[in-house]
């Protein structure tokens, strides 16, 4: 990843490739944001003006490259929008900071060192643009054949991402500053890792592959790590990560990965849906529906670099993850539609659609999780088009068993920049999901799908115990274009929101 420095030098005698201001939208036209004066001066006062020419505005996300002049030793200037002016007195918020660093990181890509000069309040601003360079500087070329490499950084017609970033005003003495960018940079690795599974093709990564991936990781880090095979869940009696599992040559496994901390007061489950290809079974996707179901483990990716993060970063709480990863495939040893499975939690769950499968395996890892009884559970998964439906493609939905926690977790999503909606739990949209066969079925009313969903899920949490369930069939890989610090394909969506939570969790205030 991008190289991160804090440093007081001032732009103008910096060697670099390139130095990043803010721009922002004033009232009259573009106006440099504060930190970059120096910059404003080289070019006698009159940058704001150079850069109205040039077409800018300040708006959020814009991006306009320009020569230096003789006063700066960096040959470029890369002016990137902040959006509005904030009121006299109050500082820049977090996210626009985020983005500005993380559309200007993916600028850069080929360049050695970069100085970014975007307004550094506080603490909180530098992790705010350290985790912007280092999402936006991300890209995925395992699979190119010119893919760059440590060798090679620029082999063939590949490009390395930005080598270094010196965020400018921070203060590498400053206790706060040295922290907020040590956080920063364990989560955006995490994060980043989440993302290189999620673009992995399911060839490569099959239940057995994430399994080993996560081991690895749980020695690196002094984790526990226990995996579930498939003699261990046929023992167990996981009827629903078996049945998901049936089709594939790929068997299924529930991977358990625990951090525990001396200091902790509270305990903290996490549970991800990690389908590693979903082709619908014997409920086989349309064509034009299935390209990107490699996509399906993303929940059980955003949940293993919690983890993980957590451990990086010493948090005074005891997290665990439950990973339940299979292969959705159709064959002769498939699960059919009408078939009755019989789930870890001894209910029974008539199967109408094969499709409707990450709720099967969440449902044993639920109550697998339950069953140590933590203080609460957050489960994450690309649940339900109908979520997207909904929300469309950059929100993710919160549903929970209590009102207070569904708002604190909404919370928590919103400080970090990940945008949610809370959702309901409508009671009758229960009966929907009644089978005259088995306890219930995994199928409802197709209206309101994603609730349908949620309300399934929540059969498998134990009593008393708080409950939150994250649908981010959305935001988890995006089809389209890279915005902010947002690549094309896997976002690592959920994870800064679960690693929030953790940190709320074992400081005491959340609960």
């Amino acid at each position: 990843m991008t190289a991160l420095t804090l440093s007081t030098s001032a732009a103008p005698g910096l060697r670099a490739d390139a130095i990043v201001i803010g721009v922002v939208k004033g009232a009259k036209g573009p106006v440099v944001a504060p930190g970059a004066e120096s910059v404003d001066k080289a070019y006698d006062g009159k940058l704001a003006g150079v850069l109205e020419t040039l077409g800018a505005s300040g708006a959020e996300g814009e991006l306009t490259k320009l020569p230096s002049p003789a006063g700066l030793k960096a040959p470029l200037v890369v002016a990137v929008g902040l959006g509005a002016e904030p009121e006299k007195d109050s500082s820049f918020a977090a996210e626009a900071l985020r983005k500005a660093a993380g559309v200007a990181a993916r600028a850069l890509t080929g360049a050695k060192k970069a100085a970014f000069v975007l307004p550094l309040g506080d603490a909180a601003d530098v992790g705010a643009v350290a985790e912007g360079v280092l999402l936006g500087a991300y890209s995925f070329t395992a699979y190119k054949e010119n893919a760059p490499s440590k060798s090679a950084p620029k082999a063939g017609n590949g490009k390395a991402p930005l080598a270094e970033a010196a965020l400018l005003g921070g203060k590498p003495r400053d206790a706060a500053h040295k922290a907020a960018l040590a956080r920063a940079v364990a989560v955006s690795e995490e994060l980043n890792r989440a993302r290189d599974l999620i673009n992995m093709p399911p060839n490569d990564l099959n239940p057995e592959a994430f399994a080993a991936i996560v081991q690895a990781a749980g020695k690196e880090h002094g984790l526990k790590v226990q995996v579930l095979d498939v003699k261990a869940l046929e023992k167990g009696g996981y009827g629903g990560i078996l049945g998901v599992g049936a089709g594939s040559t790929s068997g299924p496994r529930l991977v358990k990965l625990s951090y525990t901390s001396s200091k902790a007061k509270k305990h903290l489950a996490l549970v991800g849906k990690g389908i590693t290809y979903d082709s619908g079974g014997i409920s086989l996707k349309p064509a034009g529906h299935n390209e990107t179901m490699k996509c399906d483990m993303s929940g059980a990716a955003a949940v293993f670099a919690a983890v993980v993060s957590a451990a990086r970063l010493g948090l005074e709480v005891n997290v665990t993850g439950w990973l339940a990863l299979a292969e959705n495939m159709p064959s002769g040893s498939a699960t059919r539609p009408g078939d009755v499975l019989r789930m870890y939690s001894g209910k029974t769950v008539e199967v109408l659609n094969t499709d409707a499968e990450g709720r099967l395996v969440l449902a044993d890892a639920l109550w697998a999780a339950s069953a140590e009884k933590p203080d609460a559970i957050v489960d994450v998964a690309t649940l339900t088009g109908a979520m997207m439906l909904a929300l469309g493609s950059r929100t993710f939905g919160i549903m929970a068993n209590d009102d207070a926690f569904r708002t604190a977790v909404h919370e928590a999503a919103e400080e970090v920049g990940e945008p949610a909606w809370p959702m309901p739990l409508p009671e009758h949209l229960r009966k929907g999901m009644d089978s005259a066969t088995a306890d219930i079925a995994n199928m409802g009313e197709r209206m309101g799908g994603g609730l349908v969903a949620g309300l399934f899920l929540r059969e498998f949490v134990g009593e008393g115990i708080a409950w939150a369930h994250l649908d981010i069939a959305g935001p988890a890989f995006n089809d389209g274009g890279p915005f902010g610090y947002t690549p094309k394909g896997g976002t690592g969506s959920a994870v800064r929101t679960l690693v929030r939570l953790a940190e709320l969790v074992g400081s005491g205030d959340l609960g």
